[in-house]
């Protein structure tokens, strides 16, 4: 009887600790995947911020149909919160672009395991979206 109790206590012991390695993943996976989350709301908000100076009058410290001279820290004065930090892809901007890209780097690690969560965000002067080859 002493054989068998051992193989069970073996089994359990596996096991639990399938359990605990399951449960690890499911937890960095959900981290991950709601650091992603955020940093699109983030980046959604500083796009609506910069659509607004594309929009602007140079004479009120915008573009006027432009996204030229446009840099971070005229869409906010902080380029790093709780989420992650954040880049104008250039910055500032030159020339008169249709679009620019706005960046986002997370605090979690990203899909492939090694470097963080990572998000780019398409701005033209009427949308928005987000650039899923250019992600992490």
């Amino acid at each position: 009887m002493g054989n068998q109790q051992l193989l069970i206590i073996v089994i359990a012991v596996v096991i639990i600790s399938i359990a605990i390695a399951v449960g690890v993943t499911l937890f960095r996976d959900s981290a991950a995947s709601s650091n992603r989350d955020q940093l699109v709301v983030d980046l959604a908000q500083y796009a609506v911020r910069a659509q607004a100076y594309y929009r602007r009058p140079s004479a009120f410290g915008g573009g006027e149909s432009s996204f030229n001279g446009l840099s971070m820290g005229r869409i906010t004065s902080s380029s790093a919160n709780i989420n992650g930090t954040y880049t104008l892809d250039p910055d500032p901007v030159g020339g008169s672009p249709a679009s620019i890209k706005l960046v986002g780097i997370g605090t979690e690690t990203g899909i492939d395991g090694a470097s963080p969560v990572k998000v780019v965000m398409v701005v033209l002067s009427d949308t928005m979206s987000v650039d899923e080859s250019a992600g992490n």
